[in-house]
């Protein structure tokens, strides 16, 4: 969008372009930490017992995928609360 643009936007069209570009923000911030987790979670519970996980890895993966979600949540919780103070 070209700078000068937003200001010939009334108010209303404003903050719906700002709330848009927020949630394309958040949305890339839960990509992010998804790919953060899968590599981590990966990294910390994948040993080298071929090419499928045993059960004791499968257990590791989903703790730590568990972990991950309920702090993404949080996270999301706290990005919400933030974009309705804007």
């Amino acid at each position: 969008m070209d700078p000068n643009a937003i200001n010939n936007l009334t108010p209303e069209q404003r903050q719906a372009v700002m709330v848009q570009a927020q949630q394309q923000a958040n949305e890339q911030i839960m990509q992010s930490m998804m790919q953060k987790m899968v590599k981590s979670c990966f990294e910390k519970c994948a040993g080298t017992s071929g090419d499928k996980l045993d059960s004791r890895e499968q257990s590791c993966m989903a703790s730590c995928q568990d972990r991950y979600l309920d702090t993404r949540a949080q996270v999301q919780e706290a990005l919400a609360k933030r974009q309705n103070r804007a």
